[in-house]
């Protein structure tokens, strides 16, 4: 869904740095797969072709957030008067 986005911090040795993939579009969506020595994040539309994709070591991964696009919907219904 558009707004689905998922944040990785990557241990760059001696350093931290964080990356955000994002779905940009309507109909598209985040998919994450985690395998032995790597996580895949990719940005798939809906018939399920990869439109761009990162690739990071799993040794490197310190965190893996998802935030839904659901998740911003309620947080500005609640902040809203």
């Amino acid at each position: 869904m558009r707004g689905d986005r998922v944040e990785i911090v990557i241990d760059a040795g001696g350093e931290v740095r964080t990356y955000d993939i994002v779905a940009t579009r309507n109909g598209r969506r985040v998919e994450i797969e985690t395998g032995r020595a790597l996580v895949t994040v990719t940005e798939v539309t809906r018939t399920g072709n990869p439109v761009r994709t990162a690739r990071f070591m799993a040794s490197r991964v310190l965190a893996l957030v998802e935030h839904p696009a659901a998740d911003l919907k309620v947080a500005h219904a609640v902040t809203e008067p």
